[in-house]
């Protein structure tokens, strides 16, 4: 089969497309035929092994899987051992961000994180949803009419849905994004926009009730200046020192009425499942840029792990 493989830590250019013999399933396993895979940031992070803790997940000096892609959409080609419920031609998606391998023809994935694709959904758009959808649903938990939220990176994949779920709920949004999404984001309904590269939104002197913050930068102290009395402050990713920061150092504003830390995602079938089930009813409509070929994918990798696209890049290896 033909997969995209990296054998080493470091950028896109180490990167290679090869032929790899087709997988087996282990236990508990499923075997599919990828259909689609997105790009997230987490597979730019798992290529560049930083920040630190996806070494931890991935392999502290080389990378233990080869291949990357883990939100997949694929039809089931063949089961392991002691997997049942799941028949073979049926079309599954899921994150599979512990066992990856999407960025390939086939892949074998966990059955117990797989869940049916519904009907309406096509691919591309299915692919889209398990990561993406699991982090702007629960980042924007409890928002609610009336909610002043921003969210910092607004012009992915996470960040436009969690807009997109936010303006539904009547809440007033801030979108933080480079200065090539701004008009972009006020289109997608952005009650207001910032430039990062302009504006550090901790300074501006205005403050929040909700921040979700795809990448962070920023210690405690700095977020605590943009919190609103009662606030809640999450951030996504981040270099593994400021994560830190922020889940112990978030424990001294907790007397200020400010909640800092790290969102945790429950990532899983659930999760996958009534995210599907949202954009079936068009709750979630996930905003993708461009399908591409399997030999696209160092290109795809790139602009995301650079902050270039807009919303969602999706491989599709056949």
């Amino acid at each position: 089969m033909k997969a995209v493989v990296q054998d080493r830590y470091g950028g896109p250019e180490h990167l290679r497309l090869t032929n790899l013999p087709i997988p087996e399933p282990a236990v508990g396993e499923i075997r599919v035929r990828v259909l689609a895979c997105a790009v997230n940031l987490s597979d730019w992070e798992h290529l560049t092994g930083s920040p630190f803790y996806a070494r931890m997940a991935g392999g502290l000096l080389r990378p233990k899987r080869p291949v990357l892609g883990s939100d997949i959409v694929g039809l089931i080609d063949k089961t392991g051992p002691g997997v049942t419920g799941f028949a073979t031609g049926a079309r599954v998606m899921g994150d599979f961000v512990m066992t990856r391998g999407g960025f390939a023809e086939y892949a074998c994935v966990p059955a117990a994180h797989a869940v049916p694709v519904p009907d309406s959904l096509s691919d591309a758009i299915a692919a889209c949803l398990p990561q993406a959808g699991g982090i702007a649903v629960t980042g924007t938990m409890g928002v609610r009419a009336g909610t002043r939220l921003l969210i910092n990176g607004a012009g992915g994949g996470s960040g436009t849905m969690a807009l997109q779920l936010a303006r539904a709920a009547g809440a007033t949004t801030t979108a933080v994004d480079n200065a090539s999404k701004l008009d972009w984001l006020r289109s997608l309904g952005a009650d207001d926009v910032i430039d990062y590269g302009k504006t550090d939104f901790t300074q501006t002197g205005a403050s929040w009730d909700v921040i979700l913050d795809m990448v962070a930068t920023r210690g405690p102290g700095r977020i605590a200046r943009a919190l609103a009395r009662g606030g809640r402050y999450r951030a996504v990713g981040g270099p593994a020192r400021i994560l830190l920061a922020l889940a112990l150092g978030g424990l001294f504003y907790r007397s200020g009425n400010r909640s800092v830390g790290v969102l945790m995602v429950p990532s899983g079938r659930d999760l996958t499942a009534q995210i599907a089930g949202m954009a079936v009813d068009g709750r979630l409509s996930p905003h993708l840029e461009a399908t591409l070929p399997l030999d696209r994918v160092p290109e795809a990798l790139a602009r995301t792990g650079s902050g270039k696209v807009k919303g969602k890049l999706v491989i599709r290896p056949g």
